[in-house]
């Protein structure tokens, strides 16, 4: 690994070459060609959305959004971070089905984001059939649980100086073997834009990571909590049948697991649920 001065020196190579590369080559608009690769184009809006991106959350979510658009396979994708005394925790995903799952690979210590967000991790760990996969007894069957196949993590390097920072990148498919050979080369490009722009920003410390980390803990909880509580008292269910009830609704009408918690908990006279 390169020493301090290389890793600011290539920090700085990098702002400068990813704005000369936007200028020089703008994204095609509707009315031109799409056959001049659409990745391409997808990792220039990238970039420039990175550079523009004025704080950590805002630089993780332009990452996660862009992981959807470029791997068609992504259902779900999160952001995991490893702190120095080695807790993990999921500030930003796409769903809050992300975050749980997350939880349960923290949980356990299992699974690939876990593996990859370790110093030193692999580059990149992935599971093609969570059910049956022998290297996570424990997290594989949790997942496919709650209705994932498939799973590719790859490591994220924030910071080289100490406190150091490690991660992961975490893309979740509702498929088994949902992910092609091609999405892996793919992934590791986002999780290396990732990297870089998280180095650049100047919101990147281990206490900023864990207030946002708390606030959504704290909000998704209590709100799936409330939905939960309306099902159980309708239903006379269990805890454990009324977020089975919520999550196999969010999957079928498509809608953000939390999102649908929330209007729930907001009209419940008016719902049938």
């Amino acid at each position: 690994m390169a020493d301090e001065q290389d890793w600011i020196g290539d920090k700085g190579r990098f702002v400068e070459d990813a704005r000369r590369v936007a200028e020089e080559h703008p994204v095609p608009t509707s009315d031109e060609s799409p056959l001049d690769s659409p990745l391409v184009a997808q990792f220039a809006v990238l970039t420039r959305s990175l550079l523009d991106a004025e704080s950590l959350s805002e630089v993780l979510d332009r990452v996660l959004e862009a992981c959807t658009r470029a791997i068609p396979a992504v259902d779900v994708a999160s952001v995991t971070m490893r702190d120095p005394d080695g807790s993990f925790h999921t500030p930003n995903e796409t769903d809050s089905i992300g975050y749980e799952l997350d939880q349960v690979q923290y949980a356990t210590g299992e699974g690939p984001c876990v593996d990859a967000a370790r110093l030193p991790g692999p580059a990149l760990a992935y599971s093609d059939d969570l059910a049956n996969d022998p290297n996570w007894p424990v997290f594989g069957p949790a997942a496919a649980a709650r209705g994932m196949g498939s799973l590719l993590s790859t490591a994220l390097l924030p910071d080289s100086r100490p406190p150091q920072l490690t991660g992961a990148l975490n893309l979740y498919s509702t498929k088994t073997h949902g992910f092609r050979p091609e999405d892996r080369s793919t992934a590791l490009l986002l999780a290396t834009h990732a990297s870089l722009a998280l180095a650049a920003t100047h919101a990147r410390t281990s206490a900023e990571l864990k207030v946002l980390q708390l606030r959504k803990a704290v909000d998704t909880r209590d709100v799936i909590g409330q939905a939960k509580g309306i099902l159980m008292h309708r239903r006379g269910i269990t805890a454990d049948e009324a977020f089975d009830v919520l999550r196999t609704t969010s999957q079928s009408l498509n809608v953000k697991l939390a999102e649908l918690a929330g209007t729930l908990a907001r009209r419940h006279t008016e719902i049938e649920l």
